[in-house]
């Protein structure tokens, strides 16, 4: 069985009511396409990733991803599965970037190429929530977006969240620093515990795909975030 690089993140791997996963650049598969040509290409090297940490027969649920700010919910762990599928059932929540769950044993998702995957994880409750916030996402607050719903739907506290930052484009390749924003705008909605990578993907090109480097044209990384249903 191959073996497709990926990473983990200390600060979450330290929880045990979480898994999760940060997928990078996968060798040998040509993305130079458009993203649904490229995600089709990169399924069996994601769909490996997921197994590899346990999570590959989990429902997933992911984001359409619109550079917007707004946050879906998932509130019931199967979206339906069809009948005689082979794979994990999937559902993909049009018109937003960011998706927030309570429920246990179902994969959050979201798809990278320079914009941050924001890891949110809330170990009292217990909560999660995963945001793909790019420079518009991010003015537009779409991480706040996500830990206020998390408050209200869930009665999640900020000053008890982990907000873990992925690799993303930043400067001087950049010419906005979202990630700082970023944290700053956790930090003032009441997160105490924030971890940034500090690592810019159009700096490794090695292994990651940075979509302005490589002029719209290149692969997704793939951010999974679940709660972990043993716990």
């Amino acid at each position: 069985m191959a073996q497709f690089p990926f990473q983990q993140f200390p600060a979450l791997s330290a929880i045990e009511i979480c898994l999760h996963v940060f997928t990078q650049r996968i060798p040998g598969i040509e993305v130079s396409h458009a993203k649904a040509e490229v995600l089709k290409r990169l399924d069996a090297a994601h769909r490996e990733s997921r197994r590899a940490i346990g999570i590959g027969d989990w429902p997933l649920f992911t984001a359409e991803q619109i550079h917007g700010n707004k946050i879906a919910i998932v509130d019931k762990a199967d979206p339906g599965r069809r009948s005689g599928a082979a794979s994990p059932p999937s559902k993909e929540f049009a018109g937003c970037d960011g998706i927030i769950t309570k429920q246990r044993g179902v994969a959050l998702g979201v798809y990278v190429a320079d914009c941050c995957a924001v890891y949110i994880v809330d170990q009292k409750t217990p909560a999660i929530g995963l945001v793909h916030s790019g420079r518009k996402g991010t003015e537009l607050g779409v991480v706040t977006n996500a830990i206020n719903e998390m408050t209200e739907r869930f009665g999640s506290n900020p000053a008890e969240m982990i907000v873990q930052l992925s690799p993303c484009i930043r400067p001087p390749h950049y010419e906005v620093d979202f990630a700082a924003e970023i944290v700053r705008q956790s930090r003032a909605i009441g997160v105490k515990e924030i971890h940034d990578s500090r690592v810019c993907t159009a700096c490794h090109l090695d292994r990651y795909y940075s979509y302005r480097t490589e002029k719209g044209k290149t692969g997704r990384m793939l951010a999974l975030l679940g709660l972990n249903p043993k716990l």
